[in-house]
């Protein structure tokens, strides 16, 4: 029965060579969800901690309306982009919003915006998009 032996040396040998791999440890130990500030979750609230304005790389110029937002889920804070003119007005401090992932590239950040991952979709339980159009009002807290 040399060929049983051989069969399970081979396995053997596979498993070694496949947890060489960094994608393949990455995919077994979950380690992307680990490290996500969502938990691997599309959408998470948060309250809103403060705003802020960043500055978007070269060869763009200009002051990108964002919020330091904490999540409730498990505290941690994140940088979220408020899209649309005049968005962040509809936004203010110790407001619980809806933040969700950047449909952008491979890496998620938006653009010209480094480290921003997120994006705001929520106010108060209202669309932003509903309040910046002018189709609903903010309720008042």
């Amino acid at each position: 029965m040399p060929g049983k032996f051989a069969a399970r040396k081979l396995k053997a040998k596979r498993q070694a060579t496949k947890w060489k791999s960094p994608e393949y440890k990455k995919k077994v130990l979950k380690l992307k969800k680990k490290h996500d500030p969502m938990g691997g979750s599309p959408q998470a609230k948060g309250i809103v901690l403060q705003k802020v304005a960043l500055e978007a790389k070269q060869p763009n110029s200009g002051l990108r309306k964002c919020v330091r937002v904490q999540l409730i889920k498990n505290g941690k804070q994140v940088t979220a982009f408020a899209p649309g003119d005049k968005a962040i007005t509809f936004i203010e401090e110790h407001d619980e919003v809806m933040v969700e992932k950047l449909r952008a590239s491979k890496r998620g950040t938006l653009g010209d915006l480094p480290g921003v991952r997120w994006k705001v979709i929520k106010v108060n339980g209202i669309p932003l998009e509903e309040m910046r159009r002018g189709r609903k009002e903010k309720p008042v807290r």
